[in-house]
């Protein structure tokens, strides 16, 4: 796969990479660039990081050695678990990041390494030198009460700008909630660590499937799917949520279908009787796309295709956490 190939499939189903032109000359400079995403293992793995996991398989097939930070130490400071509970996901998030379909990823535990004399050193340097407002603007996106923040969740995002040293990468990628956390390493990495800001490649948000004015959230089971449902509770909270007909702005049903669904298949096929229009299949999520903007595609009949799709690719996952 040439350079120009690569970067087109890196880009698909992207928000942004910041930059592509750095995006381009880390692939003409190095055969297998580093890249990493960290989790918090913290409950069941859900859609938002279906999506991420998603993108990692295409950097993958564009040559890039994936990472997968388990970030236990950072799920501490956030308030996510006790160091029991959290260790006890870790085993589980590990096997689950390979039941999604990553061939080789490395998985690397934060305790692993976030306790080290000269890691502590550079965390102290940044505290010096962050102010607790920039500290405070780049976790609004994670922290689930920032009014309320508390000492550990200000390290938070220091740990994460460290965390790109440390484990060696070119490149970050992540959901766009990551955005400012990553903008905050491509700050201090030449000012303070004098290193090359690293490649950030950020993915969309699937929006809450209660609708508008709500935010996919864990704490709210309705607006949002885990790999723990089950086949029915995927199909009745898709029956449920938000997908006016016609309509693809902040339609989490068309999103799941284009982050989730047709990366992993190569045609989809809506079933539907004789009188309906009879069965019809997609090659890529733009026909699908077209033809429910047309109306000739009820949203009940997307529905139902993606229930029955998501069941599916879930399913080796949700025998990880039974």
């Amino acid at each position: 796969m040439d350079t120009a190939k690569k970067i087109d499939l890196i880009k698909y189903n992207t928000t942004e990479i910041v930059t592509e032109q750095e995006l381009k000359e880390l692939l003409e400079t190095k055969d297998s660039p580093n890249i990493y995403t960290g989790y918090e293992p913290s409950g069941p793995v859900h859609l938002g990081h279906a999506v991420t996991v998603m993108k990692l398989k295409d950097l993958e097939s564009a040559g890039f050695h994936i990472k997968i930070l388990l970030a236990d130490v950072h799920a501490l400071l956030n308030k996510k678990g006790t160091k029991e509970e959290i260790s006890e996901n870790c085993v589980l998030w590990e096997k689950a990041m390979r039941a999604l379909g990553l061939k080789n990823p490395e998985i690397v535990l934060g305790s692993e390494f976030q306790y080290n004399k000269e890691y502590i050193q550079d965390l102290h340097r940044l505290a010096l030198r962050v102010t607790i407002n920039r500290g405070l603007r780049s976790m609004q996106e994670i922290a689930r009460d920032i009014e309320n923040a508390t000492v550990s969740q200000m390290i938070y995002p220091l740990m994460q700008v460290l965390d790109i040293k440390y484990l060696d990468l070119d490149a970050a990628q992540g959901g766009m909630e990551q955005r400012k956390i990553h903008m905050l390493a491509r700050e201090v990495f030449p000012s303070e660590l004098k290193l090359k800001p690293p490649v950030c490649i950020h993915t969309p948000l699937i929006s809450s499937l209660m609708g508008p004015g709500s935010k996919m959230s864990s704490s709210v089971p309705e607006s949002m799917i885990s790999v723990i449902d089950s086949k029915e509770d995927i199909q009745r909270k898709l029956k449920k949520a938000y997908c006016p007909a016609k309509i693809v702005e902040d339609n989490p049903v068309l999103q799941i279908a284009k982050l989730v669904i047709f990366p992993n298949t190569k045609s989809l096929t809506v079933e539907r009787p004789e009188k309906f229009g009879g069965d019809i299949s997609f090659n890529n999520y733009e026909e699908l796309e077209k033809t429910f903007v047309e109306g000739k595609l009820h949203p009940l009949d997307l529905k139902k295709v993606v229930a029955t799709e998501l069941t599916k690719i879930f399913e080796p996952v949700k025998k990880v956490f039974e």
